[in-house]
């Protein structure tokens, strides 16, 4: 796993395809300068970058000097058919219309690139692989460096995430000190019974009264909190 995440790292590695996409990740401005230290000996990269409406000016400018080119701007252009604006580009906002290109184009890619991509991608590619039909794609994501705790809040909260994604989060020291993620966990039926339980105790008593009453959640968790009030608030 380690070698694996080392190679996801590797901008210099990373197939053209695989960096088309990043640098169409809004969210992670900071990718074009990572690109562009990482691929100066790689024209193919290097004229993705040029070529790119979103690269900064520094990186479009030592881009063009490396490939010996002139610095162009280049304009956003609607999407058109025949010469109109088409029915869609009127009612989709650029962010939308972005996102949804985003989504196809990783969506053709095999299961390796889209491991890759979450292990680099910036938080638009995340949100859209953390939704991914692959186990192993969305535990990559979990393993991104730069996912924030927020996102893995969002993450243990969601009853369709897989439970080994449930059991890496759990077993994240830094993690289990947010008292937000730790609810989390507890709180979603898909959380193994073994996990949520052991987290009870670090509940606040207003949490508990709200998890014994709540059938979501496994028998197990329920008679754990129910214990814990009754030696909170003795009757």
């Amino acid at each position: 796993m380690e070698e694996q995440r080392a190679i996801g790292l590797d901008l210099s590695l990373t197939s053209p395809d695989v960096i088309e996409i990043l640098l169409e990740d809004s969210s992670d401005n900071n990718i074009f300068h990572e690109v562009l230290h990482a691929n100066k000996n790689r024209p193919e990269i290097l004229q993705l970058l040029y070529n790119h409406p979103n690269t900064p000016e520094d990186v479009k400018s030592q881009t063009a000097e490396l490939l010996n080119l002139p610095v162009v701007q280049k304009s956003y252009v609607p999407e058109t058919r025949g010469g109109e604006v088409t029915q869609e580009a009127r009612f989709k906002t650029p962010e939308e219309k972005k996102k949804e290109s985003l989504l196809v184009k990783i969506q053709r890619l095999p299961v390796p690139k889209r491991r890759l991509l979450a292990l680099r991608g910036g938080r638009e590619i995340r949100s859209i692989l953390i939704k991914d039909t692959n186990k192993d794609v969305v535990l990559s994501v979990i393993e991104n460096p730069k996912i924030t705790e927020s996102e893995i809040e969002m993450i243990a909260r969601q009853r369709t995430i897989p439970e080994e994604a449930l059991r890496m989060i759990a077993n994240n020291r830094e993690w289990m000190k947010n008292y937000s993620i730790v609810q989390a966990l507890v709180t979603n039926p898909k959380t193994p019974p073994g996990i949520a339980v052991g987290l009870v105790p670090n509940l606040k008593t207003k949490d508990l009264e709200l998890i014994e009453k709540n059938r979501n959640v496994s028998e197990a968790v329920r008679a754990a909190a129910k214990r814990l009030l009754q030696v909170r608030k003795p009757r």
